[in-house]
């Protein structure tokens, strides 16, 4: 008997892809009437039944024509619901779109719907070639596009009636908004790639390209509603000296006053939304506004926008560094829209996708509020005329930075420099894990211990709370508890629940940002206790402060000794038991040797918080060190050496590719890894070994339920 053919999985993906796509307009058109769908309100914006007819014409147009004796649905709309791809004959011109009262809605939607049915019988069959993939993947961007145009063109018509219907209950909106931070981050610049290299992408966005950036600094947050009544309030549009020539000739010839949709009645301002009209929220992000209110708000405010090459760079580079970067509004940047070095349009008849638009437009980069979800990416450039605001566009503000104060004299970042440049100059590319943990690197951390594949931090405070009482009865009168790598202080909080008989808590950690929110915590959970945080790396411990009258008591939980190889290990602890003096105890937190898929899950997550948390510091070396290292062409690694009994963590190299930091150039080759962690698994004897390896005595040594881990206390 012939076994059956089993059925394959990327037809299946792409049906599903489809059905989930083409489900986004009609969720945008439900409720509407045939009224509201069939008008035009300007020769810039489309119908909303030519957006639901036209993505169906593309596929049709692009995919289905092509095969042998096909025969179209209706030969007349190949000239009704094309767009402008002069390759494909006549169309009707865009500001006569409104005009076409045939084809009604519903024949509209039969339409859609005999092209969905042909599609998905296409895609059962699978798709005959790589370049038809490709357009079958442009074909569901392209889709997505026109949502976004859809919202965007139904405000504009709700807007032009005395009326100001809301279009939705609700706005239909992908994200939530980000509160605001405040403050800059600055980046180094040098020659850094952008541009687009792996996955779908546009033919716009690429080839990846070299470009040199001047040192510059990008606003963590996005200009808001109130900035803008600021603006408005002093005179911004009735200043000429803030203006380009043509905007300021736009000003004065439609009479702007404020963003398009605002009004201001009895002193109030407000703005026209799909849900209706609204008060303003001064702290919501302003939009709609043109690249040349942009530009006139940032001579307003000293800066000036961004290059869409800063905006990219620091995307990539430190994207947990800033609010709304996607999901808001498209921001815009001072860069005119046009290609790329080496640019090539798409072979065939999307080669009128792009390229022919790259004459008069601005760039902008990010997203909006209505972008669907998994549409944006950090490369992709939409582009409109400087003089067009009903797109959902805003702004974020860019400024020089001089290099000098981008931390060059900084002693952490000439450690950070030096290590890492050791690091990759060996044969087996390394760096310490100390490095990790910036302010990112450290809530990425905090994620970590709330995942539910890693067991160490959960199982740790199980035990803690179970003995710490007999723990902290060790510790006698006025005791310093002593924290080495701290990070946010959370199973501290356990001992110290446990010991109010201390006097003083040391929390040292190599993250100034960190350990001083972590610091703060304890202060008012603990007003009687005196916190002295100290910023250091604790493998080159300094002197301890003259706090209390007690034992001190090291504290070393989250099995980071694990982290140190052997040697290193127990020089550690035989350097903190003299920083801690004699009579001190050394409370040590440690994973336990387990089955290796247990340890694996653990270091390699499904969510991949742990693979962000590993590439961070790669992220941190390009803020900080001036490198380029592409994140892009690195993945995350997480194997069991047995032999070793440790896990480790890489960062894997791609491809073939050249790093520089600084000055210094390294090579990788497609395969090599940076091991950025070592995580040792123990058994008690090993822990009594390297005890007495380094002159301390195991005293105690508990384990908890499976997945164990162990703690166990020293004592000089």
């Amino acid at each position: 008997m012939n076994a059956s053919v089993p059925t394959v999985t990327v037809e299946s993906d792409d049906i599903a892809r489809f059905r989930a796509v083409r489900s986004g307009m009609l969720a945008l058109a439900e409720g509407l009437s045939p009224e509201d769908l069939s008008a035009q309100a300007m020769p810039d914006a489309s119908p909303g039944k030519w957006h639901l007819a036209h993505t169906s014409w593309f596929f049709e147009a692009m995919i289905l024509s092509t095969e042998p004796g096909y025969e179209p649905v209706d030969p007349r709309f190949q000239q009704m619901f094309n767009s402008y791809y002069e390759a494909l004959g006549e169309r009707v011109p865009r500001h006569e779109r409104g005009l076409m009262t045939r084809p009604s809605i519903g024949d509209v939607m039969a339409y859609r719907q005999e092209i969905d049915r042909r599609m998905m019988d296409r895609l059962s069959r699978g798709l005959m070639s790589g370049h038809e993939r490709y357009l079958f993947t442009l074909g569901l961007h392209h889709d997505e596009q026109h949502q976004e145009l859809f919202a965007m063109d139904i405000l504009n018509l709700m807007s032009r009636s005395p009326l100001e219907p809301a279009a939705y209950a609700v706005e239909p909106r992908q994200t939530t908004p980000q509160p605001a931070v405040g403050g800059t981050q600055a980046f180094r610049g040098g020659l850094v790639t952008i541009g687009h290299t792996d996955g779908f992408a546009f033919d716009n966005e690429g080839p990846a390209h070299r470009v040199w950036l001047e040192p510059y600094a990008l606003a963590r947050d996005l200009v808001t509603n109130g900035d803008w009544i600021a603006f408005i309030e002093d005179g911004g549009y009735r200043r000429s000296e803030l203006w380009l020539a043509d905007g300021w000739a736009a000003v004065n010839r439609e009479g702007w006053m404020a963003p398009l949709y605002w009004r201001c009645d009895d002193g109030q301002w407000t703005v026209m939304s799909l849900a209706g009209r609204k008060p303003v929220d001064a702290s919501a992000p302003v939009r709609h506004i043109s690249h040349y209110e942009a530009d006139a708000y940032a001579r307003w405010a000293g800066k000036r926008l961004p290059t869409e090459a800063e905006w990219e760079h620091a995307a990539i580079t430190d994207p947990d560094g800033f609010t709304n970067l996607f999901g808001e509004v498209w921001q815009f940047t001072s860069s005119a829209y046009a290609a790329y070095p080496g640019f090539r349009p798409t072979d065939g008849t999307a080669s009128e996708y792009n390229g022919k638009f790259m004459a008069n437009q601005s760039v902008l980069r990010g997203s909006s509020f209505a972008t669907p979800e998994g549409h944006a990416r950090p490369t992709y450039r939409n582009f409109f005329y400087p003089y067009q605001r009903w797109a959902f566009m805003g702004l974020r503000l860019a400024e020089d930075f001089a290099s000098a104060s981008v931390n060059d004299d900084d002693p952490e970042v000439a450690r950070f420099r030096a290590e890492l440049g050791e690091g990759l100059s060996k044969p087996q590319k390394s760096l310490s894990p100390k490095w990790f943990y910036d302010a990112t690197g450290s809530r990425l951390f905090e994620d970590i211990t709330r995942l539910p594949e890693y067991y160490p931090t959960r199982q740790e405070a199980l035990l803690l709370r179970e003995h710490s009482p007999s723990i902290a009865a060790r510790f006698g009168d006025d005791a310093v508890l002593v924290e080495f790598g701290s990070g946010a202080s959370e199973k501290t909080r356990i001992l110290l629940d446990a010991a109010p008989s201390l006097a003083a808590y040391v929390p040292i950690d190599i993250s100034p940002d960190a350990l001083a929110e972590a610091a703060d915590r304890i202060r008012a959970s603990y007003p009687n206790l005196e916190v002295a945080p100290l910023v250091g790396d604790f493998l080159n411990l300094t002197a301890l402060p003259e706090l209390g009258r007690g034992r001190r008591i090291g504290f070393f939980p989250g099995s980071t000794i694990g982290n140190l190889g052997p040697a290193e290990a127990v020089e550690f602890l035989r350097e903190a038991r003299e920083f801690l003096g004699a009579g001190s105890l050394f409370i040590l937190g440690i994973d336990l040797v387990k089955e290796p898929e247990i340890l694996v899950a653990a270091y390699d997550d499904a969510q991949g918080v742990t693979a962000d948390f590993n590439m961070n510091v790669l992220v941190r070396a390009n803020r900080e060190l001036d490198a380029d290292f592409d994140l892009s062409a690195f993945e995350h690694v997480a194997v069991w050496n047995a032999s070793e009994s440790r896990m480790e963590m890489h960062l894997r190299s791609t491809r073939d590719q050249r790093v520089t930091i600084g000055d210094q150039s390294f090579l990788f080759s497609a395969g090599e890894t940076i091991h950025t962690e070592s995580s040792r698994k123990f058994t008690r004897d090993s822990i009594a070994e390297m005890a007495q390896a380094s002159d301390w005595t195991l005293v105690s040594f508990v384990s908890g339920a499976k997945p164990s881990v162990a703690l166990a206390v020293l004592s000089t």
